[in-house]
């Protein structure tokens, strides 16, 4: 068995019996609500209703997921803010709601630090480029051939959210690979890969789980991911440091948030709770058929890894002279 995979089982069974232990919210009987910042159909909308249901078992309370799409999370994100901190507001998102928008956005309404508190994570994953099925392109070197044989070499590249990763990318592959790319933002996932499924859009850079779905049923091609090494689900897809950009071996995360001022016992008990669910053999496997890494991380640990991530991304920021809308 291997370290992350024993460290997993240990936590989630040293867990089991705060999972259990008695726990009164300010409003008992209320379900707990997980908030997603995207819309319904995304890849993070799959990932939420798949825990909501399987945390039913060891919190017993009920956990309904409450879609609030809109500008890359932040209208989410805005609402745990203003939420009651009595345990029955969380808060689902990955790295682009935690670590981007604070740096790209003047005023977003809410500061991770002091407006929420972690309350675990549990998988990483990494962003990929994927054109539509109607392009001539094989490959990604094949992508690059095709966008130089366009008017003035000039591509339009479809991002979920405005000034997020996915926007920085286009610019960073298109100055790596001399290309006129142009990010053209989405109000999610899910609207973008339906512009190119109709051929609407030739490409968009996303998250592998937003992709991987369509990659396998041929209606779209994922031809470059990002991160360390190349994924288990698209073993065949290069990553971009292979095909000559590095520096991005640092992964997005997928963590749960509360409003600052959740009791300490409940993010214990709900972290255990969480810990629980991914260990889960059945839950796992889906995850992975998602195109994430799972990885449970107590509230410390996302924490640490959220600010090993915006670290980064600052200076990627920073480096473009993008100027904060």
């Amino acid at each position: 068995m291997s370290l992350s995979r024993r460290r997993l089982l240990n936590t989630a069974l040293a867990g089991t019996a705060l999972a259990h232990a008695p726990w009164s919210r300010a409003q008992s009987g209320k379900p707990i609500r997980l908030l997603v910042g995207f819309p319904p159909g995304g890849g993070s909308d799959a990932i939420a209703r798949l825990l909501a249901e399987k945390l039913k078992g060891p919190l017993g309370d009920n956990v309904i997921v409450d879609n609030r799409p809109g500008a890359g999370g932040q209208i989410a994100a805005q609402v745990l803010k203003s939420a009651p901190a009595d345990g029955t507001t969380l808060f689902l998102t990955h790295d682009h709601t935690i670590s981007i928008l604070p740096q790209v956005v003047k005023q977003p309404g809410f500061q991770p630090d002091t407006d929420f508190v972690p309350v675990g994570g549990f998988a990483s994953f990494v962003n990929a480029l994927a054109v539509s099925s109607g392009l001539p392109v094989p490959s990604f070197g094949d992508y690059v051939n095709w966008v130089k044989q366009q008017g003035h070499g000039k591509s339009a590249v479809g991002i979920p959210a405005p000034a997020s990763t996915p926007e920085f990318l286009v610019q960073l592959i298109g100055k790596r690979f001399q290309l006129d790319l142009v990010a053209a933002p989405y109000r999610g996932s899910a609207p973008m890969i339906a512009d190119m499924l109709g051929n609407q859009i030739p490409a968009g850079i996303g998250s592998v789980q937003d992709f991987l779905e369509h990659h396998k049923a041929g209606k779209l091609r994922v031809v470059a991911v990002l991160g360390g090494k190349r994924q288990a689900a698209l073993p065949d897809v290069p990553t971009l440091g292979e095909l000559g950009l590095k520096g991005f071996e640092e992964m997005p995360y997928y963590g749960i948030y509360a409003p600052k001022g959740t009791p300490a016992a409940f993010v214990e008990r709900f972290s255990h709770a969480l810990a629980r669910v991914v260990a889960m053999p059945e839950v796992r496997a889906q995850l992975v058929a998602l195109g994430l890494t799972v990885e449970y991380m107590a509230p410390a640990e996302l924490h640490a890894r959220e600010q090993a991530y915006t670290s980064v991304w600052k200076k990627i920021i920073q480096t473009s002279g993008f100027t904060p809308q």
